[in-house]
């Protein structure tokens, strides 16, 4: 499967600055109303990945997961992650940074 998510500069720095503090990580997209476009960025060690989500990617060699739900109603959608001021998710390892992960998308093209 072709990779379904790319990260701007600005977020492979925060990558970077997360995984020096914490070790490795992991990314997930949820479709939950917590958080909205938010990803989530865990300890690769503190998330259970289940048999539902899906692997979009990597981004600096983390991997990047949605829930399945959530692919469907995005498959045909590319995921960009890019940084903004404020915080970040609730239980993600970018809140109180100042800074946080958000979602932007394309819509690719598709043919039949």
């Amino acid at each position: 499967m072709q990779a379904k998510v790319t990260a701007t500069p600005a977020a492979l720095e925060l990558v970077a600055e997360i995984v020096a503090e914490h070790g490795p990580v992991l990314f997930h997209q949820s479709g939950g109303c917590c958080d909205g476009s938010s990803p989530m960025c865990y300890p690769r060690d503190g998330f259970i990945v289940s048999e539902q989500d899906v692997l979009l990617g990597y981004i600096a060699e983390m991997p990047f997961y949605i829930g399945a739900p959530q692919f469907e109603a995005w498959k045909h959608t590319d995921l960009i992650i890019d940084v903004v001021p404020g915080r970040g998710g609730m239980f993600s390892l970018d809140n109180g940074r100042e800074k946080g992960f958000l979602t932007r998308s394309t819509i690719c093209t598709v043919r039949m």
